[in-house]
């Protein structure tokens, strides 16, 4: 496996550690941030394959870092947004906003890594297709807000008809 590297974001240093541990085991170069600004200098100098975000965090949460990384074209890579308190609002806004999948703490081994490797497999698949077709994006993940949220959006495309 070549090195990818993937940043983990959050401020419960346990969590980082952990899913630092899991990930490096697994092959990948990982780095931690345990706020939002260490984790925009670090998507400055890495330029991660892959960032996983925790959704709430003191002074400024995941969501406000996704939207500004958006805004400003400013990382060019899967996004998987974690959180322990989550609602299908922030689910939705999340991947309104270009998150890959979200994921619920407290995390499991399993879950975790199916999410980075469908993430890393997604972003090479369209570094092949180089995005000259256009395609539709099919939520990933298995989380209870996103099958409610896959629910919601199928009633409302019936609706919509």
């Amino acid at each position: 496996m070549s090195e990818q590297n993937i940043l983990v974001v959050d401020d419960e240093p346990d969590i980082r550690d952990l899913v630092q541990e899991i990930l490096i085991d697994e092959g990948y170069q990982v780095r931690v941030a345990e706020n939002t600004n260490v984790a925009r200098e670090h998507a400055n100098r890495l330029a991660p394959d892959l960032v996983l975000l925790d959704i709430w965090m003191p002074e400024e949460d995941g969501i406000s870092l996704l939207k500004d990384w958006q805004d400003n074209d400013r990382i060019n890579c899967p996004v998987v947004m974690m959180s322990g308190h989550g609602t299908v609002e922030t689910a939705v806004e999340a991947t309104r906003l270009g998150a890959y999948d979200f994921i619920e703490k407290p995390l499991t081994m399993a879950k975790l890594l199916v999410s980075v490797k469908r993430a890393l497999e997604n972003a090479s698949q369209d570094e092949v297709a180089n995005e000259t077709e256009p395609s539709t994006q099919e939520l990933i993940g298995s989380s209870g807000q996103l099958r409610v949220f896959r629910e919601q959006a199928k009633k409302l495309a019936q609706h919509d008809n």
